[in-house]
């Protein structure tokens, strides 16, 4: 049996305002920022979406849940990720590999880098070492490096 690969890359960006903690790849990150999203604004869970969406030529995050929809005001990204991958269009497919890049100047994320990283092991059921999860800063370069803002990207490998 032939098998067949398909890579896609994902990207979003959130501001950032006064707040009481963030969502990065479904784990609760404490800090003095919140983001201002529609849905949770989990700008990780939001990048491998559309790089699965992209991976299977299936549009974007933004066609899938529009941000113009009441239903999704506030809405857990981890449904987000559930909807996609219970799709008819992911039937057959399954992940191979996942890496992301979180930039941001703050907060610091080293210490929460573990938890996200098992986080995202048990959300899209791939082994630990099939998860690419870094963190970096803007350099004090632009609205990132200013920490008015928070960027992911992701790469995914799926395969059917």
């Amino acid at each position: 049996m032939s098998r067949t690969q398909r890579v896609g890359i994902g990207y979003d960006i959130h501001r950032l305002q006064a707040g009481h903690g963030l969502t990065l790849a479904g784990i609760r990150i404490p800090c003095e920022w919140s983001f201002v999203a529609h849905s949770d604004g989990d700008v990780v869970l939001h990048a491998i979406c559309d790089a699965i969406l992209g991976a299977r030529g299936a549009g974007d995050l933004g066609e899938w849940f529009p941000d113009t929809a009441p239903e999704h005001k506030g809405r857990n990204s981890e449904e987000f990720v559930h909807t996609i991958l219970q799709s008819d269009m992911f039937t057959d497919w399954s992940i191979i590999n996942i890496d992301v890049n979180i930039i941001a100047q703050k907060p610091r994320l080293l210490t929460h880098k573990p938890a996200m990283r098992e986080n995202l092991t048990r959300i899209f059921s791939v082994p630990n070492d099939c998860i690419g999860l870094k963190a970096r800063t803007n350099e004090q370069c632009d609205a990132v490096g200013k920490s008015e803002a928070l960027i992911a990207q992701a790469v995914v490998l799926i395969e059917k």
